[in-house]
């Protein structure tokens, strides 16, 4: 099993869902997040005083997968977020050693 962990833009968000629901997945994790990378933020102007915007506001999308899922569900996700500009996001791939499912016990792929 794969932990895909991507950063998006927020407005690209439902459009990212529906496809990866498309795709197979059938569960995620979304958080609203702020940070940054290549942007390093930005200033803005606010009653007339300008000021920086050091954190940029993103969602982070946890998402776990059988192995043999994971570039589809990479690819899915790189093609429907991508903008074209900076601050498009990252896509982080980590192994899962197990996975449980509360209710019923189920392990692994079958909690999945």
């Amino acid at each position: 099993m794969k932990l895909i962990i991507a950063t998006i833009k927020p407005f690209k968000l439902e459009e990212v869902r529906e496809a990866l629901t498309e795709a197979g997945v059938r569960g995620m994790m979304v958080t609203e997040i702020k940070g940054f990378g290549s942007q390093s933020g930005h200033t803005e102007i606010y009653r007339g005083a300008e000021y920086a915007v050091n954190f940029v506001p993103k969602i982070k999308l946890e998402i776990v997968v059988a192995a043999s899922m994971a570039d589809q569900i990479v690819e899915t996700i790189t093609k429907t977020a991508q903008t074209g500009k900076i601050g498009d996001g990252k896509i982080f791939v980590l192994d899962v050693q197990q996975a449980i499912r509360v209710r019923t016990g189920e392990t692994n792929e079958d909690a999945l």
